[in-house]
């Protein structure tokens, strides 16, 4: 195709423009005739925006969904995930299936979690069931760690809600939302420390849902040894693994960052665990991912598919000592910030890669493209799931009952066309 991409992005950081010019992209202004812009999610909002009236052509693309808040804000993500339990136990789902105590076999991947002020009422009942937990509390509209603290007594709520300038939790339209959820008190710890994993998950198209997983995610350190000791809750070096609060902390490593790679962690694992366990538990995290994207994604979907958007999605996820994979929660702006020299390179090969998948060959971009490319351009992306090949496999394997086995990706994989897709994920 003649001509070059023309480029704008409003996010100045260097994997993305070297990126943009080793593909002899051309850098223009946003107010000029643009190809493919990089947007902040404070832009993308603009530009989809009623007021906006803006109208993208058919060779212009851009990094976000219009509404992919509904996933990445922490209150819309989890209201989204309990919706589409409820759909599925509607529709006789044995994905929806509890146990004895009424809690999902298959579907229970987030933490018990309530919006405050809104749910302060149903909060305080579930609290007064166990008043020993610990809970956290996290501003819905925030990232990085911002805001977040821990708290084990009502008394806590309510002096952050005076705190706060609020006299109730009754009619407080002024008031920052929050989420509340019951924090994952055992953690899986290596060598006495917490960690979580950062994976990158990038997804072409939601109907039909595709979606792939970065293979070099990473594992985020904290600083501090882990304890569950309550005067502990107000040290973040203990309890947050977010690089924006770890490397102001005193053991704060600048060479490896206190990162990890997956690799590493699966390596660490199989040793020490076996290589069936933590087969099992990476799967039960692919599992988590695809369920919560076809939360916004099939079920009453709520996420606009623009044809103009693709969206590189940053996943955070916790394991517990039991190996059971938490979603906490999913970042629609992953830092591209480099912390390290290997972080710099993985971040670059990030970019590169989600170019090759989202504008194929690097010629201007037809947003009316089927969006499957070839596997030959998929570098360290492999696809997690694709609805189409899914459909295909046959839609009634995954309502067969398994006694005993989880109706998780462990049933196995087929094969079609060179891709994989994990054949229970209907």
């Amino acid at each position: 195709m003649a001509g070059k991409v023309k480029w704008v992005t409003d996010i100045e950081k260097s994997v993305l423009i070297n990126n943009f010019e080793k593909r002899g992209w051309v850098q223009v202004t946003e107010n000029e005739d643009w190809n493919f812009y990089w947007m902040s999610v404070q832009t993308i909002r603009n530009v989809f925006s009623v007021e906006a009236g803006y109208r993208l052509s058919d060779d212009q693309i851009v990094n976000h969904f219009p509404n992919h808040y509904e996933l990445t804000r922490k209150d819309l993500m989890v209201k989204n995930i309990k919706r589409y339990r409820k759909e599925l136990e509607k529709e006789g789902s044995p994905l929806a299936e509890k146990d004895e105590n009424g809690k999902y076999l298959y579907l229970d991947f987030v933490p018990v979690t309530y919006m405050l002020p809104a749910d302060y009422n149903l909060f305080v009942e579930e609290f007064r069931k166990s008043p020993s937990s610990t809970w956290i509390m996290k501003p819905c509209g925030k990232a990085q760690g911002k805001g977040i603290f821990l708290i084990n007594k009502l008394s806590q709520i309510k002096k952050w809600s005076r705190d706060s300038k609020t006299s109730s939790f009754v009619s407080q339209s002024n008031k920052e939302a929050y989420v509340i959820s019951l924090y994952i008190n055992n953690p899986l710890l290596i060598g006495g420390r917490k960690f979580d994993l950062r994976l990158y998950v990038l997804v072409s198209t939601y109907r039909p849902l595709r979606c792939y997983m970065y293979k070099l995610g990473f594992c985020r350190f904290c600083t501090v040894k882990y304890t569950p000791s309550t005067s502990e809750l107000d040290n973040m070096f203990v309890h947050l693994t977010n690089v924006a609060i770890q490397k102001h902390g005193e053991d704060y490593n600048h060479i490896h960052g206190g990162k990890w790679t997956v690799s590493n962690l699966r390596l660490y694992l199989e040793s020490t665990r076996g290589k069936e366990v933590t087969s099992k538990l990476f799967d039960e995290i692919h599992w988590i991912i695809v369920q919560s994207l076809k939360a916004v994604a099939v079920s009453l979907p709520v996420m606009n598919n623009d044809k103009h958007c693709f969206e590189c999605y940053g996943y955070d996820i916790i394991i517990d000592d039991k190996l059971k994979p938490w979603l906490i929660e999913v970042n629609a702006s992953p830092s591209l910030t480099s912390s390290t020299a290997n972080d710099r390179i993985l971040k670059y090969n990030l970019i590169n890669d989600t170019l090759n998948i989202a504008v194929p060959n690097g010629e201007i971009p037809d947003c009316k493209w089927n969006k499957s490319p070839p596997k030959e351009v998929l570098g360290n992306y492999e696809i997690l799931y694709d609805e189409e090949l899914a459909q295909g496999d046959g839609a009634d394997r995954e309502l067969r009952s398994r006694q005993g086995q989880s109706l998780g990706p462990r049933a196995g994989r087929s094969r079609d066309s060179g891709r994989a897709v994990l054949t229970t994920w209907k």
